[in-house]
């Protein structure tokens, strides 16, 4: 269980921007995972969630989406996270910013110990566990691990096949320069680059605040 709201808000920024501590103090429950995602965008991936049975998420640092998701899931869905816990590339994080696998874990595991989704960690890289993917046909994946273009877009080819008819890929940090969003330059050039030209096999559903979601033309 997590420690209550009023104690976690007393929490001192020596513990919350501390490298070393902040893991030990988030895997307790002293404060939450850092908030990656806007209110409107996690209401957008509540509703892509709500009915889905598999969903992965690439890119899970602390768990704040990946809470987004548990509650939208319930059982006998599945939800699966991918994450190496190593940001080597520059692109996704502030310098300075880690992520202990064992502190997500307990965050996710306190979320979904009563009730939720089934949960399934893939400490690897993205790209590697979408070419060797065997789980099955999934109904969404949320795009927010590797923030290079090749990498994004290596995301993309190898995840894509895997999406059901009707199902979703949702890309995060993917509205950089546009008047109402904001975002990466990786995810966003990929964006533009499949989605926002005449010919393309899947379009933009919609979009808000940083996050774009595409299914396959002509499906809603």
């Amino acid at each position: 269980m997590a420690a209550p709201k009023a104690l976690r808000r007393r929490a001192p920024d020596a513990l919350r921007d501390n490298s070393r501590l902040r893991p030990v103090v988030l895997g307790i429950g002293l404060i939450p995972p850092r908030p990656m995602h806007t209110a409107a965008e996690a209401a957008v991936l509540t509703r892509l969630a709500s009915d889905a049975q598999r969903v992965v998420e690439l890119g899970v640092y602390e768990g704040s989406s990946a809470l987004v998701l548990c509650r939208a899931l319930a059982a006998p869905a599945e939800l699966h996270l991918v994450d190496p816990f190593i940001d080597d590339s520059g692109w996704a994080l502030r310098p300075g910013w880690r992520a202990s696998p064992t502190a997500t874990r307990l965050v996710l595991w306190r979320a979904t110990r009563r009730s939720g989704p089934s949960v399934h960690w893939h400490l690897a890289r993205s790209q590697e566990v979408g070419r060797s993917w065997t789980g099955g046909t999934v109904d969404l994946v949320f795009v927010d691990g590797d923030h290079s273009p090749d990498g994004c877009r290596e995301d993309w080819e190898v995840w894509h096949p895997h999406v059901g008819p009707h199902g979703a890929v949702a890309f995060h940090d993917a509205r950089a320069g546009s008047a109402d969003g904001a975002g990466s330059p990786g995810p966003t050039s990929v964006v533009d680059e499949l989605f926002r030209g005449p010919d393309a096999s899947w379009t933009i559903a919609e979009e808000v605040d940083s996050l774009v979601v595409v299914r396959r033309a002509g499906v809603r």
